[in-house]
């Protein structure tokens, strides 16, 4: 075990809007478990109007370690890129602590994310989703199969790998991690934050570890996740996947070659008087070739694959003939309807479908990754 690191610069962060009936005792549990005076307490209030950071004030005049900063109200993960900020700038922390207002995340547990940090961790989760880690048992279970699913989905899609509890709202950072995440660049508002936070931090070089947790479901107070949250969740979730995948950036390039080659090849083919039903399938095969040299040698090439080359030969294949089959079939479902539409239109519409088949397939199957997602 290492050293005990509760009271090294470290900063407590904790957002909140509309919480007057929980602040004023989170703080005095928090400043009684964590007595050491180089801790700070921050609250990044969004200008409540219950009275939230006039009861910060009143307690921060009797605790100088007390702090709050106000803002006007731009979501949870504005208020998070503020707190970290002034947390690292202006109080000169070296660790971050960031939690819940509302009990959800037990005081308490801060201690053991820290000791994660000081046995050479980068930044230590709360999980809800590792051995020995709970849900409150209040929660229903269209919440529960939200939570569970859309960490899965986080996982899958955005590239968070390992991490079993992405949106966990409770975790201890070092300073240096924060700044090589560039957390000041962070742009979303709500609670998809964490989905961001989490990426930036791993593809950082960040060491994250999950120690387990109970969440409490809140006493008091309103939850603030809503309809607006869960949809900004999915869009970035997916741009985080088109923005910063490599995998996908360099499987974009190699689609573009070969539509490339299937559109060059299938005008070259109708102008040496070939009949456009049987152009279209020769000019698909040449795409498919030139795909898979290029997935075989540049896409994939970084990948640890499971099994040998002559069974990915053979699944690639096998995908192979399902992109031509559905291309065509496109193809040929487009021509009957629209027949006076130009052919080399028609099968440039046929290549959309068989792309993300392509992809999906090869990218998951044939060419898996032995890393865990």
């Amino acid at each position: 075990m290492g050293r005990d690191i509760s009271g090294a610069g470290v900063c407590f962060v904790v957002p909140t809007y509309n919480e007057a009936p929980n602040i004023v005792p989170l703080l005095r549990r928090l400043t009684g478990l964590y007595p050491d005076p180089d801790t700070a307490f921050l609250v990044v209030d969004d200008e409540s109007p219950d009275g939230t950071g006039r009861l910060v004030r009143e307690l921060a005049a009797t605790d100088g370690r007390v702090h709050l900063l106000e803002g006007p109200r731009r979501g949870l993960g504005q208020a998070y890129v503020r707190g970290m900020a002034y947390a690292l700038e202006t109080l000169g922390a070296d660790t971050v602590v960031q939690m819940d207002a509302d009990f959800s995340h037990d005081p308490a547990d801060a201690r053991r994310l820290l000791t994660r940090l000081a046995d050479g961790a980068d930044v230590a989760i709360g999980s809800r989703y590792v051995v020995g880690g709970s849900l409150d048992p209040r929660w229903r279970i269209g919440r529960r199969l939200l939570s569970r699913w859309g960490n899965r989905f986080a996982r899958y899609i955005a590239d968070i790998r390992g991490v079993r509890d992405c949106t966990s709202g409770f975790k201890a950072i070092r300073a240096e991690a924060l700044g090589a995440a560039r957390v000041e660049d962070i742009r979303v508002r709500g609670h998809t934050f964490q989905i961001m936070l989490l990426h930036r931090l791993i593809h950082a070089g960040a060491r994250v570890v999950e120690e387990p947790i109970h969440f409490r479901d809140r006493e008091r107070g309103r939850t603030k996740l809503g309809a607006g949250s869960i949809l900004e969740f999915f869009y970035t979730i997916w741009w985080l996947r088109l923005t910063s995948h490599r995998v996908l950036f360099r499987y974009g390039l190699t689609g573009l070659v070969g539509a490339l080659v299937n559109l060059g090849s299938f005008q070259t083919l109708l102008e040496l008087g070939m009949h456009k039903f049987l152009a279209s399938p020769i000019a698909i095969e040449l795409s498919i070739v030139s795909n898979f040299l290029m997935h075989n040698y540049w896409t994939f090439a970084g990948r640890v694959m499971i099994g040998r080359k002559r069974v990915r030969g053979l699944k690639y294949n096998a995908v192979s003939l399902a992109t031509l089959a559905l291309s065509y079939a496109t193809f040929v479902g487009l021509s009957v309807p629209f027949p006076h539409t130009s052919p080399a239109l028609l099968q440039a519409c046929a290549i959309v479908p068989a792309v993300a088949l392509n992809y999906l397939t090869n990218s998951y199957w044939t060419f898996r990754d032995t890393a865990p997602k």
